[in-house]
């Protein structure tokens, strides 16, 4: 598998927040967010090739035993089933966090997170190809009813401004009978304090106003937009 990097770290998002937790960061994704805070590990893969063995001796260095599969996008990996499983018997509790865009096909997960990529991803003419463009806006939709049913889940969505609201109902109409609203947490955009803290007032009123979650990113507070953290 092409490994971007791997490190032990807390948890700066969701449901498990503060948690220490070893993160496994693939390289590769089917995505061209515009926004992406890892484009080393999608819009320019970079990396080294590990075995699913090399990889678990890594996770079981940490005093840990929560694991975090992300990229990228991890569900796109070679070999990542394998590697879910092996870090099962390994005892370890696993977060996918995945754009939902890739069906789940069993994986070994406990925490399915969840992060459907809203319009405001889209990359603008200059920023992408057409292709890329075009393949972006027709796959980023995500599969949210087939990891909803198959595990206990969270669901993220990157919020820029109140004018997401609607695009987000959208996206989870299809499945409301699943999804309450706690389960929808609603992130800011930004990599860094200051963009986090000038979206605080409408992402603060946008939870109040749907129900939904309030998400920090308390790794960029802690450490800055910085790789290994």
């Amino acid at each position: 598998m092409l490994i971007s990097e791997i490190f032990y770290s807390i948890q700066g998002e969701g449901e498990l927040c503060g948690v220490p937790s070893v993160f496994i960061r693939t390289s590769g994704c089917n995505l061209r967010c515009r926004w992406c805070d890892t484009p080393y590990a999608s819009w320019n893969p970079q990396g080294e090739e590990m075995q699913v063995q090399e990889i678990l001796e890594v996770a079981q260095s940490h005093p840990t035993r929560h694991c975090v599969l992300t990229g990228g996008e991890p569900m796109i990996a070679r070999d990542v089933h394998h590697l879910a499983s092996a870090l099962r018997e390994a005892g370890f509790h696993i977060t996918i966090e995945t754009a939902g865009t890739v069906a789940p096909e069993g994986i070994a997960c406990d925490l399915a997170s969840i992060s459907p990529k809203l319009a405001n991803s889209t990359p603008r003419p200059g920023e992408a190809g057409e292709a890329w463009i075009a393949r972006h806006e027709a796959t980023r939709t995500a599969n949210l009813r087939a990891w909803a049913e198959a595990y206990p889940f969270q669901i993220k969505f990157v919020f820029t401004g109140p004018d997401d609201l609607e695009e987000i109902e959208a996206t989870i109409a299809s499945c409301r009978d699943l999804i309450p609203p706690h389960k929808v947490l609603l992130m800011p955009e930004g990599t860094s304090e200051a963009v986090l803290d000038g979206r605080r007032a409408a992402l603060l009123q946008a939870c109040l106003q749907c129900g939904y979650r309030l998400c920090d990113r308390l790794h960029i507070r802690f450490f800055g937009n910085t790789r290994g953290t």
